[in-house]
C-alpha cells in the first residue's frame, strides 16, 4: 500500500497509481489509470488524466492539468496554469478521444507559468519554456524559448541559469560551476 498525502477535497479514482510521498492537494482530480512516481507535488484544482505518466519529483503548480498522451520525466516543474492540449483540431461535435497527440517533457524541464504547449511537439531534457509562451514546435534539450509563438533565445543550465558561451562554445553555471559545450546547434554537458 503506498503511502501518500491527498487533502480530503482532492478525488482520487480507483486504478491511479499513486507512489510514496506524493502530496496531491485541495480540489485536485487524479483519474484511473495514470501513474504518479514518488515525491510528485501537484497542487489545488488540477486534474491528472487516464495513462498521464508523472515521473520521479515533478512539481505541478495550481490549475494545471494534464491531459492523456503527457509524460513527464523525473524532477519536471510546471507552473502555475500552465496549459497542455492533446488534439490538434478540435471540435465539440467531433469525437476525437483515442486521436490524442503525444507530449514527452524531459527530465529537469521547466514550464512557466500561463505559458501552452500545442500537443505533439516535444519538451527536451532541462529547456526552459518563459512563463506566457506558446509552444508550437519541439524545444531541444537546454533551449530557453519566451514569446508566443514560441522562439528560442538561448540556452540555460540544469540550475536554471543562463548559459553565455564563449568562442569556443564553452560555458560555465554560476551556481553549480557545471561545464557545458555549445555544438553545432546543440548543447550538452561536459
Amino acid at each position: 500500500m503506498s503511502k501518500y498525502f491527498a487533502h480530503e477535497t482532492a478525488v482520487i479514482d480507483d486504478g491511479a497509481q499513486i507512489a510514496d510521498g506524493v502530496k496531491i492537494w485541495h480540489f485536485t482530480h487524479i483519474m484511473p489509470d495514470c501513474k504518479i512516481d514518488k515525491g510528485c507535488n501537484i497542487g489545488q484544482n488540477c486534474v491528472i488524466f487516464p495513462k498521464v505518466v508523472l515521473g520521479e519529483n515533478v512539481k505541478i503548480q495550481n490549475n494545471v492539468s494534464v491531459y492523456t498522451g503527457v509524460t513527464c520525466e523525473k524532477d519536471v516543474f510546471l507552473g502555475p496554469s500552465m496549459v497542455f492540449t492533446n488534439v490538434t483540431n478540435p471540435r465539440s461535435a467531433v469525437n476525437r478521444r483515442g486521436q490524442y497527440s503525444e507530449t514527452h517533457v524531459g527530465e529537469g524541464a521547466s514550464i512557466g507559468a500561463n505559458a501552452t504547449i500545442v500537443c505533439g511537439h516535444d519538451i527536451g531534457a532541462f529547456a526552459f519554456i518563459g512563463a506566457g509562451a506558446v509552444v508550437t514546435k519541439t524545444v531541444p534539450a537546454y533551449a530557453l524559448v519566451v514569446g508566443n509563438p514560441a522562439k528560442h533565445v538561448g540556452w540555460m543550465s540544469e540550475f536554471g541559469h543562463r548559459l553565455e558561451f564563449d568562442l569556443d562554445g564553452i560555458a560555465s553555471c554560476p551556481e553549480s560551476g557545471d561545464r557545458y559545450q555549445l555544438k553545432n546547434d546543440t548543447v550538452s554537458k561536459l
